[in-house]
């Protein structure tokens, strides 16, 4: 079987695998492949086994990552929380191997790395294990009341009363107003766990790439912005993508508040599953708030091919001493400081 390549943002026939693959996700979307194109200057890349005149049956997609830093590699996907390859039936396994062995070669590329939902690529190729994480869905068959009544008690429906008694006024939407609060939210809670916050101008790309499938959800208390979200949408799932609050107001239960309107609402528009997003085998609080909702927890694990060991990074983002730095950074140094890094690290 020939293997062909082609960029996905330039074929048209990329858009209609996505959206006819049953296991085509938001990070397969055009999208965002675009939104990471602009934001980092990564070069999107796709491989098929249709040839160019032919509608496409299957596909994977890559970018690649150049960086003196970190080392130039192809990753599928940077910021992506898994993206599993569009294959149908395991088809062409052997093929994709042996593509990877020749780019590697010619392309001078540190690694290659797949983000897949399942191990299937793993048990067919000779892929090492590089992270793990969980991942939590959250099933929205149940009616509304069952699924507040499986919520933790004491953890999320009082809490949760509690900030319905406080009058926060909601918003949902994609305006530059939003953003900026978001943003400055962003930050904050970056900084309060001691990491860098990623650039505005992602966001900012993310919000005007995906257009109506990404919107930001957020409470205020008497104007103060003081907790959001912000979700993504493919057909009938939400992938929740990131949070932030001002810990100041934490009493006031705005996070809970917040994944309960989602709730509500993804519900009242038919969609099927909540994606939670990927967690840190170590962050057991974050595991633990995800675990309340009444989620589905499994492992999400990453593989990489190289042909040579992997040798540590030139930038180390996560560290106990870049974080005692980003927790102490003024909040203009850090965002340029995250728009310096980021692109290396995806």
């Amino acid at each position: 079987m020939q293997l062909y390549k082609f960029d996905p943002l330039a074929d048209s026939r990329w858009d209609d695998l996505v959206a006819a693959h049953p296991r085509a996700s938001v990070f397969h979307q055009a999208g965002w492949l675009k939104a990471l194109a602009m934001t980092y200057g990564y070069r999107t890349i796709a491989i098929t086994s249709a040839p160019p005149e032919e509608p496409l049956c299957d596909g994977l997609v890559f970018c690649e990552v150049r960086s003196w830093a970190t080392g130039s590699r192809l990753v599928s996907l940077p910021f992506s929380d898994h993206t599993e390859p569009l294959l149908m039936n395991g088809a062409a396994h052997a093929e994709i191997f042996d593509w990877m062995q020749a780019q590697c070669r010619q392309q001078h590329w540190k690694y290659v790395e797949f983000r897949p939902l399942s191990d299937a690529i793993h048990a067919a190729q000779p892929l090492a294990q590089s992270h793990s994480f969980w991942l939590h869905t959250l099933d929205l068959s149940p009616s509304t009341e069952q699924l507040f009544s499986n919520l933790h008690k004491s953890c999320l429906q009082r809490r949760i009363r509690h900030a319905e008694r406080q009058q926060l006024s909601y918003e949902r939407g994609d305006s530059g107003e939003l953003l900026g609060e978001f943003y400055k939210l962003l930050t904050l809670t970056r900084k309060r766990f001691g990491l860098l916050p990623q650039p505005r101008s992602w966001f900012r790309n993310v919000l005007a790439c995906m257009k109506s499938k990404a919107e930001i959800r957020l409470v205020r208390k008497d104007g103060k912005a003081v907790a959001a979200i912000l979700t993504l949408r493919h057909r009938g799932t939400i992938v929740y993508k990131y949070g932030c609050s001002d810990a100041t107001y934490n009493q006031l239960a705005g996070m809970p508040f917040l994944f309960w309107k989602l709730i509500e609402e993804s519900k009242a528009q038919d969609i099927e599953q909540i994606d939670f997003g990927r967690t840190d085998l170590p962050n057991e609080g974050l595991i633990l708030f995800k675990d309340r909702f009444g989620t589905q927890r499994r492992r999400l694990n990453y593989f990489r091919y190289s042909e040579k060991e992997l040798e540590r990074s030139a930038i180390a983002a996560d560290t106990p001493a870049t974080r005692a730095l980003c927790s102490v950074l003024p909040a203009a140094l850090s965002s340029r400081a995250g728009e310096l890094v980021y692109r290396h690290i995806g």
